[in-house]
């Protein structure tokens, strides 16, 4: 029989975290489901368990290929999704048992082509609800679903910019339903991490919001996305990571020219490549970093001063922002490279007290 929904999960090395995974979307309220597990060259005993699971539950697909990343193993699953919406759920996270229900019944009962719910950050000892201030249910249709919610994925306004650590809420895949029959007709892919770094799922969701009629956020967290899986790539330091993102900025205004959308998305992407001087300055002080001091503080010149970084922060206006962001940004536009490091250094300290 057809499935009702196709959920994927990419795989690699996650020995530790895999069973809850797939033991939470196993015990789901839906049952109409496939779950398309792609091994991504997995070199611990992610494999193993992957086939035990798949010789007990004839609703697991596994497949095992060479390691080439996730954007990669998602689009396999893509390629062999049945299901008539699809899902992606990564590996060492987990989900409420009734969210697939709830998301379908959405989709179904509203046509809509994407449906997406609130979640739950877990950090072992703690967890937290990523608050979103909406009603408890609102759908974006026709023109809407791009002055607002297309506008918010590419960038935040300035009174979003205020809070740069919800810069990608709403860019994750894993929050979201979607209907088939737009990621097929539209040919939507993942593009590879090797070229744009991180960032996938928000430029994917930027592609999908773009061609879809409809969409629905449900404000109830029922996706569990674990923070403290301290092998995960993103937790290691990227020496490619400025090039990377400078290719998934031009990618972004590739799009926007392309699509004729206006200055007003322009502004918003420049918010967005501001904002990104925290990722970039976090990656360079990151501890697996093996430069020196000195090493380090070049490099950090070296992302403020670059012309799409420079320009951005010259109109980025922080008069929404706390007196810490202010000050932060002040270090980055006035290219005050020891105040920025400083002030990096004291925000990873607290990111790493709060785990």
């Amino acid at each position: 029989m057809k499935p009702k929904i196709s959920i994927i999960v990419p795989i690699f090395n996650v020995e530790n975290y895999l069973s809850r995974c797939l033991e939470s979307l196993l015990n789901q309220q839906f049952k109409e489901v496939e779950i398309i597990c792609i091994n991504d060259g997995s070199t611990d005993q992610s494999g193993r368990i992957l086939n035990d699971y798949k010789n007990k539950h004839p609703e697991i697909i596994v497949v095992h290929k060479h390691n080439n990343g996730v954007s990669d193993a998602r689009n396999d699953g893509l390629r062999i999704a049945q299901g008539d919406y699809i899902g992606f759920v990564d590996p060492d996270d987990w989900i409420h048992p009734s969210m697939y229900h709830e998301l379908y019944q959405a989709a179904v009962r509203e046509n809509t082509d994407i449906v997406m719910c609130s979640y739950v950050r877990e950090f072992g000892t703690h967890s937290n609800v990523k608050k979103f201030n909406m009603p408890p249910f609102i759908s974006y249709k026709g023109s809407e679903l791009k002055s607002v919610l297309l506008k918010r994925l590419i960038g935040p306004t300035d009174k979003e910019a205020a809070s740069p650590e919800n810069l990608d809420s709403w860019g994750t895949v894993w929050s979201k339903l979607y209907k088939a029959d737009l990621i097929k007709k539209q040919e939507l892919f993942f593009t590879d991490l090797k070229l744009i770094g991180s960032n996938e799922d928000t430029l994917f969701n930027i592609h999908a919001v773009y061609h879809a009629e409809s969409f629905i956020f449900i404000n109830k967290p029922l996706y569990h996305y674990w923070r403290s899986n301290e092998s995960s790539v993103t937790t290691k330091y990227n020496c490619h990571l400025t090039d990377q993102f400078f290719t998934l900025y031009q990618l972004m205004e590739n799009f926007i020219e392309k699509k004729n959308l206006g200055s007003e998305y322009k502004a918003v992407l420049k918010n967005r490549i501001s904002l990104n001087t925290l990722g970039l300055g976090l990656n360079t002080i990151n501890k697996s970093n093996e430069s020196s001091f000195v090493d380090r503080l070049r490099q950090l010149k070296k992302i403020i001063s670059s012309d799409h970084m420079k320009r951005s922060l010259r109109q980025f206006n922080t008069t929404h922002c706390s007196v810490a962001w202010k000050t932060f940004f002040f270090f980055a536009k006035n290219q005050s490279v020891l105040g920025l490091f400083i002030m990096l250094t004291s925000i990873e300290y607290l990111r790493k007290k709060v785990r």
